[in-house]
C-alpha cells in the first residue's frame, strides 16, 4: 500500500469511528431527542453545529471550484449564503424559538391555523431538501470514488451507509455532536492546505491576505494580475470580472440565496436545540464566526486552483503539457471520469483554451478543483487525506441535517399533525427512522442520477426555499393581519412560478455549458437566469398573499395576540413539547 493511500484510510476510517461512537453515545430515546436534541445545546457547540450543517458538499467541494471557474461571479455564493445567515439570525430564529415549536411546518400550521397550511409547507420543505440533498450526494460520491479508488456508484452507496446509521440511530442529538467533530474536521482540512497554497504561491501564510498579494518569485506582479493575464492567454473572460450576465441576474441571484438560505427548515431546526430565546441569538452569532473562517479563504482557494491547474497544463504561453508526461494527480482524476482528454489534432499534447473546436481538455468537472487542489501543488500526502476527510465530513454532515428536516416533515408535521394525532412518541420515533431509511434511498437514487453539478443543484433548491417558505414565515411573524389561505395561496404561486421557470428553462443544466459563460439565454425573464429565479418566485409570494388577504380578510384576533406574544421583548417562552 502507498503512503497517500495508507493516510487516506487513517484519515477518512479514523474520523467515520469517531463519527459512529459519538452517535451511539449520543443516540435519541425520545422524540424530543430525536427532533431537536433535548433542548440542551449551548450556544457555542450549536453554532459549530450549524457550521457544519450549513458548509455542505456546496461550500466544501463546489463553491472554490465555481469561483475558480466563474471568478469574480463566484462571489454571489459567498455574499448570498452568509448574508442569509444575518436574515435568519435577526428576523426568523428568536421569534420561532420563542413560539417554541419543533419544525417549520408546525410554525406555520399554528400561524395560519390551518393544516393545510402545514401540508403545503411540508411538500415545499420536502422539494427544497430533496433537491438540496442531491448535490450532497452527488459530493459523497466524488469524494468516495476518488479517495477510497472505488467507482462512482459504489462510492455513493458507502456514503449513504455512514449517514443511515448515524442520522438514524441519533436523530438531532446524534447529529448535532457529531457535527461538532464534523465542523473540526472540515474547517482544518479546508484552511491547512489553503495556507500551504498561499506559502508557495506568494510567501503570505494567511490565504486571504495571499489573494491580494504579489507573487513569490520576486516579480512584482500581484496574484490576480497574473491569473487574469493566463486565463485571457487562453480565451476565457478575465477572472476579476463579472461572469454571470449582468447587475440584475448578480442582484437577483443573491437575493435568492440570502433569502433561501433563512428559509431552509434544516438550519431552521437548529435554533429550537438551545435552552432559550437568549441562546438562539448567540448561536447565530457563533455560527457567522465559524462559517466566516472557511467562507473567506474559499475565493484564495478558488483563484490558486485555476492558477495551478492552467500553469500544470499550459507551463507557459504557446507551450503545451505532453500527454504521456501528465503527472499522477491528472490520471488518478481521470479514473474517475471527472476529468477527460480528447488528443483533437494528434501532437500528443494537450491544448487547454476557451475554444469549444481546439480546446483538448473536454471536461474539467468543476467539483474536483479542491479535492485536487493540494495534488496539483504538491503538497504532503497527509495534506491530501485530510482533504478527503474534510470534504465527506461537509457532505455527511448536511446530508444528515437535510435528513432529520424531511424525517420530522412526514412523522412529526403529515402523520402526528395532521393524519393520526393519537400518534405514541414511541411510534413517531419509530416512523421518522423508517421515513428517514427511505428518505436515505430515495437520496441515493437521485444521487446516482445527478440533474447537474452539486453547487448548481443547491442553488436551486435555495430558489425554492426563498419562493415557498421565507415569505410565509416573515409574513407570520411580521405581518399580524396576515390569514391562513393568503399564506397557502402565497406559497403555492411563489414555489409554482419557480418550478415552472426552472423546467421551461431545461432545470439547471445551463450552468454545465460553457455557453453559460458566454451569454444569456436569449428567453430569460430580464435576464434572469433560472438558478437566481426564487427571488421572483418570493415577490410573487408577497404579492399574491396580500391581494388574497385583501379579500378574504384578516386572522382571528386570537391569532394576532399569538403573535403579539412571540414578537415580545418580554418573558421567555418554554419549549412547547406537546407530546
Amino acid at each position: 500500500m502507498d503512503e497517500l493511500k495508507l493516510y487516506t484510510y487513517i484519515a477518512v476510517f479514523g474520523s467515520f469511528g469517531l463519527y459512529f461512537a459519538i452517535a451511539w453515545w449520543a443516540r435519541a430515546g425520545s422524540t424530543s431527542d430525536f427532533y431537536v436534541a433535548g433542548g440542551g445545546i449551548t450556544p457555542i457547540q450549536n453554532g459549530m453545529a450549524i457550521g457544519a450543517d450549513w458548509m455542505s458538499a456546496a461550500s466544501f467541494i463546489s463553491m472554490a471550484g465555481m469561483i475558480a471557474f466563474l471568478g469574480y461571479g463566484g462571489s454571489v455564493f459567498l455574499m448570498g449564503w452568509t448574508g442569509g445567515y444575518v436574515l435568519l439570525a435577526m428576523l426568523l430564529a428568536p421569534y420561532m424559538r420563542k413560539h417554541g415549536k419543533f419544525t417549520v411546518p408546525e410554525f406555520i400550521s399554528d400561524r395560519y391555523y390551518s393544516k393545510t397550511a402545514r401540508i403545503v409547507a411540508v411538500v415545499c420543505l420536502i422539494v427544497a431538501s430533496i433537491t438540496y440533498i442531491i448535490g450532497q450526494m452527488k459530493g459523497v460520491g466524488v469524494a468516495f470514488s476518488q479517495f477510497l479508488e472505488l467507482e462512482y456508484e459504489h462510492g455513493l452507496y458507502a456514503g449513504m451507509f455512514v449517514v443511515w446509521v448515524y442520522a438514524v440511530l441519533g436523530g438531532m442529538k446524534g447529529i448535532t455532536y457529531t457535527q461538532i467533530a464534523q465542523y473540526c474536521v472540515l474547517i482544518f482540512a479546508y484552511t491547512i492546505p489553503a495556507v500551504f497554497i498561499s506559502l508557495q504561491l506568494t510567501g503570505n501564510p494567511i490565504p486571504q491576505l495571499g489573494l491580494g498579494s504579489t507573487l513569490a518569485d520576486g516579480s512584482g506582479v500581484y496574484l490576480l494580475d497574473k491569473l487574469d493575464a493566463v486565463v485571457t492567454d487562453l480565451g476565457f473572460k478575465e477572472y476579476t470580472t463579472d461572469n454571470l450576465g449582468g447587475t440584475l441576474n448578480m442582484f437577483a441571484y443573491t437575493m435568492s440565496l440570502m433569502i433561501g438560505t433563512a428559509g431552509l427548515p434544516h438550519v431552521i431546526m437548529r435554533f429550537f436545540t438551545v435552552p432559550s430565546v437568549k441562546a438562539a441569538r448567540s448561536s447565530a452569532g457563533y455560527a457567522l464566526v465559524f462559517i466566516a473562517i472557511l467562507y473567506t479563504v474559499a475565493p484564495a482557494v478558488g483563484a490558486m486552483a485555476r492558477l495551478n491547474l492552467i500553469t500544470t497544463i499550459e507551463p507557459a504561453a504557446g507551450q503545451h503539457l505532453v500527454y504521456d508526461e501528465r503527472p499522477q494527480w491528472f490520471k488518478d482524476w481521470e479514473h474517475t471520469g471527472l476529468l477527460k482528454f480528447e488528443d483533437k489534432n494528434g501532437d500528443g499534447k494537450i491544448q487547454y483554451s476557451a475554444n469549444a473546436e481546439t480546446n483538448e481538455m473536454v471536461k474539467v468537472d468543476r467539483d474536483i478543483m479542491v479535492l485536487a487542489n493540494p495534488a496539483i501543488a504538491n503538497l504532503p500526502n497527509w495534506v491530501i487525506a485530510l482533504v478527503a476527510a474534510g470534504g465527506l465530513a461537509a457532505a455527511l454532515s448536511t446530508a444528515a441535517g437535510l435528513l432529520l428536516a424531511i424525517s420530522s416533515a412526514v412523522s412529526h408535521d403529515l402523520m402526528k399533525g395532521v393524519l393520526t394525532p393519537d400518534l405514541s412518541e414511541k411510534n413517531e420515533l419509530l416512523a421518522g427512522r423508517i421515513v428517514m431509511t427511505l428518505s436515505v434511498g430515495v437520496a441515493g437514487w437521485l444521487g446516482l442520477n445527478p440533474p447537474g453539478f452539486a453547487a448548481g443543484t443547491v442553488a436551486l433548491a435555495f430558489g425554492l426555499a426563498a419562493s415557498s417558505l421565507f415569505p410565509a414565515l416573515m409574513m407570520g411573524i411580521f405581518s399580524k393581519k396576515m390569514s391562513g389561505k393568503a399564506a397557502v395561496a402565497g406559497m403555492c404561486a411563489g414555489i409554482g412560478v419557480t418550478l415552472l421557470y426552472v423546467f421551461q428553462h431545461k432545470g439547471i443544466m445551463f450552468i454545465q455549458g460553457t455557453e453559460f459563460l458566454g451569454g444569456l439565454e436569449p428567453n430569460w425573464f430580464l435576464g434572469i437566469s433560472p438558478n437566481a429565479f426564487g427571488a421572483v418566485g418570493a415577490l410573487v409570494n408577497f404579492t399574491v398573499a396580500f391581494i388574497v388577504l385583501k379579500f378574504t380578510g384578516p386572522a382571528p384576533a386570537n391569532i394576532q395576540q399569538l403573535v403579539d406574544n412571540f414578537r415580545s421583548p418580554h418573558g421567555e417562552v418554554a419549549a412547547a413539547h406537546d407530546h
